[in-house]
Formats: C-alpha cells, structure tokens, sequence
C-alpha cells in the first residue's frame, strides 16, 4: 500500500475538484458523488499515516492543520447559512 499512497491522494485531490467544479457548475446534486469519492479515498490516505506516525510524522501535521481549517470553515459556512 505504501507505494500507492501518491496516487490515491492525487486521485482523491482530483475527484474533489471535479466535484467542486461540477457543483458549481451543473448543481449540488451531481457534484457531491465526485466529492464524497475524494474524501473516502483521502481519508484512506490520512488513517493509513496516521497509523505511520513516525514515518510520516510532517505529513500528519499538515494533515491536522488542513482539517482543522476545513472545520473552521464548515462552521462559518454553517453560520452563515443559518
């Protein structure tokens, strides 16, 4: 699994623009399944390093500060909406 690491996260960075774009684009309704897709495959990326501390140990810093800001910002979406 190891060597294969690069390419789910790539596919899984790819999966969330096509999704991005898609709602955007055509509507919320076709753009989540890409989404969804995306954040599975990089959730496997995540828990697999996670369970690797010392080997990854600088990638799962940037990992808990990029899901501490997603939150941040999923908050103030939901704020907003509300």
């Amino acid at each position: 699994m190891k060597k294969y690491l690069r390419e789910i996260q790539l596919a899984g960075m790819l999966l969330l623009l096509i999704g991005v774009v898609m709602t955007f684009t055509i509507g919320l309704r076709y753009g989540v399944w890409p989404c969804a897709a995306g954040l599975l495959l990089w959730l496997v990326n995540v828990v697999y390093k996670a369970f690797h501390w010392q080997e990854y140990a600088r990638e799962n810093r940037q990992n808990i500060v990029i899901m501490l800001l997603t939150i941040m910002l999923l908050i103030l979406q939901m704020i907003r909406a509300v």
